[in-house]
């Protein structure tokens, strides 16, 4: 698969501080962080960063697998579900994902909120109020949320899983009312509007699990209204089976006229038994246990490396989301890359190599005599050591770069 728009070309000049060459240097060149994003969930920095090291068994397991995480991804998805966030009018979680959000940002990961406005977790005090008034407080949770976190979380799903929501019939909620009432094009209108307004530099996404032409009709609308959205968001769970070569390719076909990025938001492939086609709504497959198998990691293992492949190979995908690192993490499911344990399957092997190996650049050059190297490198950001100093830069572009040492 041709990757080469992931990559450029490189002429670097290396100088002293008054741009003297210099020459027949080694230089050592290594990728720090991709331009692409590598993700996964991240809600187990939650209980890492806040939970007392007071000896509790889910302290040690959470902190070793941060370990883990932090070897593999550079992105990072936190929970905001407005039932959890604030679980009692004006009391928020703040308190808990303020920190969890610096650390990840001060490890280098840029951090997504998930999401702003869904009528699933949604808030059960909004159930005393009337239509307008549950639209208000909607608007005003978006801009406490983005202006709150601006500087440390600048992407957001802003709207989540739309397709459904104004028929969503499992329960009563205060969001499909709204929806209902402005219609799916009108509510995300206005959400993504206030959302632009408090961070115009913030990368907004419209996210779904549908991926029907009804995803493709809706986001047609979006977009004929002027709904400021950054990127389209796909979700892949993939409970009853992996998607396989062809769906994805279609899939990419279908969403990619709109010109947009696209997200894989969260990704889901299991290592264990499948769930019935017959199932509608993977929330309904209830079970006691649901185990990894050593057949089902390696069959997750191999669908994985493909499904990666093929969307880092494609130009328009800027972030690949595995939803969930630990195994059970969501509905008791082998869906992560690490066991229960905390021990690591094949897939999270797969994966490290595929980002830290074979898709990055470490290399040693040595400089001519007018204090040049040439080279091909993935797109990100850089540590440049010559003479034994180092120095960051970033490559986004072809082209002459100078590297003041």
């Amino acid at each position: 698969m041709d990757i080469s728009h992931r990559k450029v070309s490189k002429v670097l000049k290396i100088t002293d501080a008054d741009n003297n060459p210099i020459s027949n240097e080694k230089v050592h060149v290594s990728l720090k962080n991709h331009e692409f994003l590598f993700g996964c969930g991240a809600f187990e920095a939650i209980p890492f960063v806040n939970m007392p090291d007071d000896g509790n068994p889910w302290k040690k397991l959470v902190t070793e697998g941060m370990d883990k995480w932090l070897d593999v991804f550079n992105y990072g998805t936190l929970p905001f579900y407005w039932g959890n966030y604030e679980r009692e009018e004006g009391k928020t979680d703040e308190h808990l994902l303020m920190p969890t959000a610096k650390f990840l940002q001060s490890k280098g990961v840029k951090v997504k909120g998930h999401p702003l406005c869904w009528h699933t977790v949604c808030a059960n005090w909004l159930m005393q109020y009337d239509n307008a008034t549950i639209l208000k407080k909607q608007l005003e949770r978006i801009d406490r949320e983005v202006g709150t976190y601006k500087g440390v979380i600048d992407m957001w799903d802003v709207i989540n899983e739309v397709v459904i929501m104004p028929i969503f019939d499992k329960y009563d909620n205060a969001i499909t009312r709204i929806c209902k009432e402005k219609g799916r094009v009108g509510l995300i209108k206005q959400v993504f509007d206030e959302a632009h307004s408090i961070n115009p530099g913030a990368t907004l996404l419209l996210n779904d699990f549908n991926t029907s032409i009804s995803y493709e009709i809706l986001i047609d609308g979006c977009l004929s209204a002027g709904v400021p959205s950054s990127a389209i968001g796909i979700q892949s769970h993939q409970h009853q089976g992996y998607w396989g070569k062809e769906k994805i390719e279609e899939v990419l076909e279908r969403y990619s006229h709109f010109g947009l990025p696209i997200h894989f938001t969260e990704n889901t492939i299991l290592s264990g038994s499948l769930v019935p086609e017959y199932i509608e709504d993977l929330n309904d497959w209830q079970v006691e246990e649901w185990p990894s198998t050593p057949e089902g990691e390696e069959r997750q293992c191999k669908e994985l490396e493909e499904m990666y492949r093929m969307l880092f190979a494609h130009p328009l995908v800027e972030a690949i989301t595995t939803w969930d690192f630990r195994d059970g993490a969501w509905l008791k499911a082998p869906s992560g890359i690490i066991r229960k344990d905390g021990t690591v399957k094949p897939a999270y092997d797969m994966l490290k190599n595929l980002i830290h190996k074979e898709w990055s650049t470490d290399e040693t050059l040595t400089t001519d005599e007018n204090g040049f190297v040439k080279l091909d490198a993935f797109k990100g950001e850089y540590n440049i050591e010559a003479k034994g100093t180092n120095v960051n830069a970033v490559f986004l572009k072809d082209g002459e770069q100078q590297i003041i040492i």
